[in-house]
């Protein structure tokens, strides 16, 4: 292990039972890291009980921990659940989010306000109550979207929602400096899961993959080597957003 290693290191992952935060939560394992998988309701917890067990068959330590994260008590409710059980926490990921493809006339005042609950709302007090339980030297780590440089139609509530962690995040790199604390967002391009087929016409999925090299969309397996960098040897990124889509889009 490098001396930024997570070996013993504990990781709260929101998100944590399946796609990238399923992922996310057994390759961690694998570097002997103890994992707080977050789930959000009842149709995730068989996932987060199947990640739990990956967890533990790798030989490393877990628990789930059930929760609404656009709730401030359930955000804390996780923090405490990590600090109840393993002593402390050193990293902690987010990667909630939802999407939504609507044109801005037909977005309704519920589709508006569900939406930055839990793409803003949601991450800005996951960042908040990183900054008062990380230990010293821990690293935060958001998931953004590339869409936050491209230049298109459908995606404002998505977006939208997602451009103020670029702003939280800066602002914590800041706050939590004087204890070494890291704080970065993760912008994939569009990923090949579940949450992005439901959007599209069949036709504009194969233009997403027209704008990336290889002519495919965004891979889990491609940015979980990152988000893994940033928790590790990479922490001299901070107040950053790192644009990981294969060229789909920069700025």
């Amino acid at each position: 292990m490098s001396e930024n290693g997570l070996q013993g290191e504990v990781v709260v992952i929101g998100g944590g039972a399946k796609n990238l935060g399923g992922l996310l939560s057994r390759t961690f394992a694998a570097d002997w890291a103890k994992i707080v998988v977050h789930y959000h309701g009842e149709t995730t917890a068989p996932d987060a009980e199947k990640t739990v067990q990956a967890v533990r068959d790798a030989g490393s330590e877990a628990i789930a921990v059930q929760g609404d994260l656009t709730k401030v008590a359930d955000v804390q409710r996780l923090f405490d659940t990590a600090v109840d059980t393993f002593g402390g926490v050193d990293v902690a990921v987010n990667t909630t989010g939802m999407v939504l493809r609507k044109p801005i006339l037909d977005t309704s005042e519920d589709e508006f306000d569900r939406m930055f609950a839990i793409n803003a709302k949601a991450g800005y007090f996951f960042i908040q109550e990183s900054g008062r339980r990380l230990n010293d030297g821990g690293k935060i780590i958001s998931l953004g979207t590339s869409l936050l440089a491209a230049f298109t139609d459908g995606y404002s509530t998505y977006a939208g929602g997602k451009a103020p962690l670029e702003h939280f995040t800066r602002a914590a790199a800041k706050e939590f400096a004087d204890r070494g604390i890291s704080v970065n967002v993760v912008a994939p391009g569009p990923m090949d899961t579940p949450f992005f087929y439901p959007q599209e016409t069949p036709e504009r999925v194969e233009f997403h993959k027209s704008q990336a090299m290889h002519g495919q969309l965004t891979n889990i397996e491609d940015i979980v080597p990152i988000i893994r960098h940033l928790a590790t040897d990479g922490w001299w990124f901070t107040g950053q957003t790192l644009f990981a889509n294969g060229g789909y889009t920069t700025r």
